[in-house]
């Protein structure tokens, strides 16, 4: 059906109302982390600062370990993003091409487990974590978090777009369930994985509850948790505040503007099937 020029420009209009709304609390923390400490504070906001305030960033980055924190993210999100990515290609080709009792029943379970609330299970994998004695180590900062569900349903579904007669080929051939994931299943479904590496990346970037309950040393905090450092309780240093922040987030913003095409291609030709 075509679209006539009216509702074509209604909707344009609230795309850009949507934009401007979703990009406002970014300029915000930009403006106010390159003003000074009176300027913060100043009612009605100002959004534009009098003087630049650069030297913002160097203070906050003096203020805690913030080269410590940025290994630590470094190293979480790497490890935690790599085994989530093996699970996830292993899982879904098992739902998806191989045959076995259950299988249906145990997909349906799992898939299930997506509507749990994360905040239920915070208590017993934090009460699990404790037995193991993997509290403010690195074990209880990435193990928990090798393995997404909504991962697993996305490839699953981009495997089963994927015609059969590939496969009954390749066993013809002689090829293995391993080497024909590897060989012929994986490159193909490379938007999704690409798609599911990033969503991982950044989600695990951005992880703010989790790392602040099992890390009790500073050794071991990630970046996100390093910004309490700029509260305590004689208040808020929010020009700081918002300098750290700025650092944290651009690295995922930069990474997001560049990749996003494949984020789309990915969820875009995941489909759905049953």
């Amino acid at each position: 059906m075509k679209t006539s020029p009216l509702s074509k420009t209604f909707i344009y209009v609230m795309l850009g109302i949507g934009s401007i709304l979703m990009l406002l609390p970014f300029v915000w923390m930009i403006s106010t982390s390159l003003k000074s400490g009176n300027e913060v504070m100043i009612m009605p906001p100002v959004w534009i600062p009098e003087t630049l305030r650069f030297d913002n960033f160097v203070a906050a980055f003096e203020k805690a370990p913030f080269a410590t924190y940025f290994v630590n993210s470094v190293i979480v999100m790497v490890l935690s993003t790599l085994g989530e990515v093996i699970t996830t290609i292993l899982a879904a080709y098992a739902f998806s091409r191989l045959n076995f009792w259950g299988k249906d029943a145990l997909f349906a379970l799992l898939v299930g487990t997506m509507m749990v609330p994360g905040e239920v299970l915070l208590v017993p994998n934090f009460v699990l974590l404790s037995d193991l004695g993997w509290i403010d180590r690195y074990e209880a900062l990435i193990i928990p978090w090798t393995a997404s569900i909504f991962s697993i349903f996305l490839l699953r579904q981009f495997f089963l777009k994927i015609p059969k007669e590939l496969n009954y080929a390749a066993r013809v051939d002689g090829c293995t369930n391993f080497r024909f994931l590897w060989s012929i299943m994986i490159p193909i479904a490379k938007p999704a994985l690409i798609t599911i590496i990033l969503l991982k990346a950044i989600g695990s970037w951005n992880a703010f509850l989790w790392p602040l309950i099992v890390t009790n040393s500073k050794e071991m905090r990630t970046l996100p948790v390093g910004l309490t450092s700029f509260s305590t309780e004689a208040g808020t240093v929010y020009e700081l505040l918002m300098a750290a922040s700025t650092m944290i987030i651009f690295p995922m913003i930069i990474l997001f503007i560049f990749l996003q095409k494949y984020i789309i291609k990915g969820i875009a030709g995941a489909g759905i099937k049953g």
